[in-house]
């Protein structure tokens, strides 16, 4: 029937788009190619747009991954491994990688870790203790810790739960 006309913007107003869209959250380069892409850019406007947004800041790597790492372990309570894997799917770095795991401190990590296995053995109605250790390994596995780190924790938790 009809069909949708895109609209059309000049560079000037696509870069004013993307740097709003930069504000409104920390972006990675991957993120923001992806939205360029939405534009159909010519290869030249978008690498003008995007040295633009590093020069002028709006789009920083490595306050990404910091924050990144930061929010996600803070907010949805993921492990080191979790967060390494998923900017490793944004295209960040090796070096902004180890820089955003620096911004987890270990004391905060253990302590979250032992809360969040607390927490799930309470809501797990498992009797059976290798089903519901299981369970709990499986659980901190999804959210990313490490293998030492998750069995230590887990044998802890159900320890104190046993006696």
């Amino acid at each position: 029937m009809f069909e949708k006309k895109k609209k059309s913007f000049t560079v000037d107003e696509i870069k004013r788009k993307l740097e709003n869209y930069c504000v409104y959250q920390d972006r990675c380069h991957k993120e923001v190619e992806q939205k360029m892409k939405e534009f159909n850019l010519i290869p030249e406007a978008r690498e003008l747009i995007l040295l633009s947004l590093m020069k002028d800041n709006f789009l920083n790597e490595e306050r990404f991954s910091k924050s990144f790492a930061r929010g996600k372990f803070r907010i949805k309570n993921w492990g080191k491994q979790r967060i390494v894997r998923e900017l490793k799917f944004k295209d960040i770095s090796a070096y902004n990688i180890k820089t955003a795991l620096k911004e987890i401190d270990d004391e905060e990590y253990i302590v979250t870790i032992y809360k969040i296995t607390e927490n799930r053995n309470v809501v797990i109605s498992e009797s059976n203790i290798y089903k519901r250790k299981k369970k709990l390994i499986d659980f901190l596995m999804r959210k990313g810790f490490e293998n030492n780190l998750i069995f230590e924790t887990v044998n802890n938790v159900l320890q104190k739960k046993s006696s």
